[in-house]
């Protein structure tokens, strides 16, 4: 957890990162390194969501199945992705732990979910993208699509194109999907995508394939993202500028001296 200096009486603004529900998409671990590196790090963007958001992140909710080296499935042979709607105690552990989580903290009313973000790697498109869900409120929908196109503003390997929104019944025990429905209307859930091979920049021939440093990228700019979501919505104060000395040295707008 990423706890922050916020006062006792605030309500607290949780971000919800899981990843590695499959055990063989491996770039979805360097995409939730890179948010956690960055979300510690000194960086003035990084301190101002420290101060105004709280981060839980479940980096590996399969850690059994990647010790053994599964591609999809746990220790028991479930593809944990479709048991959110009721994971068992026994056979679904992780799965069980982080729902009864994010439920407590539904109850909470000092606490307000804001986020909830799965990360994935896939074997056959490009980019990264994102899946969100499809709903009723035509309102809530749009607010919905704020996200994904502030990160398509932030990386250039991020394809909002790419991105679609879907009630598939399919993906019915996906985490997107269940706490979707069961969380409230200003909750937004995401599938987060990254491709296993390359990104496309500039055209369809021009791909570029992926390193562990551009994964570790991507999640830098998933966390960088916030600020631009907060600012539009006037949590963060803006206009926030950063400013460089030249020396490697940032900092914010209001803590520089006058000129």
């Amino acid at each position: 957890d990423l706890y922050l200096s916020l006062p006792l009486w605030a309500e607290q603004k949780v971000v919800f990162i899981t990843a590695r529900v499959h055990p063989g998409e491996t770039p979805s671990s360097f995409v939730c390194q890179g948010i956690i590196d960055f979300l510690v790090s000194q960086h003035p963007i990084a301190k101002v969501l420290r101060d105004h958001l709280v981060f839980k992140i479940a980096p590996m909710l399969n850690p059994d199945g990647v010790y053994l080296g599964n591609y999809r499935c746990s220790l028991m042979g479930f593809d944990l992705n479709r048991h959110w709607a009721n994971p068992s105690p026994w056979a679904h552990p992780t799965l069980h732990g982080v729902k009864q989580l994010i439920i407590e903290m539904y109850n909470n009313p000092k606490i307000n979910l804001e986020f909830y973000i799965d990360i994935h790697a896939h074997s056959t498109m490009m980019n990264g993208f994102m899946y969100g869900n499809i709903f009723e409120d035509e309102e809530r929908f749009q607010r919905q699509a704020v996200f994904p196109k502030l990160l398509c503003q932030n990386a250039e390997d991020f394809s909002y194109s790419s991105t679609s929104f879907n009630r598939d019944a399919v993906k019915a025990g996906t985490g997107r999907r269940f706490l979707g429905g069961l969380l409230n209307d200003t909750s937004y859930c995401y599938t987060l995508e990254v491709s296993f091979y390359s990104y496309v920049l500039g055209g369809p021939t021009s791909t570029v394939p992926y390193t562990e440093e551009a994964y570790m990228k991507l999640g830098r700019n998933v966390a960088r993202t916030f600020l631009d979501y907060y600012r539009l919505n006037s949590l963060v104060e803006r206009p926030l500028f950063i400013f460089c000395n030249g020396k490697g040295d940032f900092t914010l707008a209001s803590e520089a001296s006058e000129p």
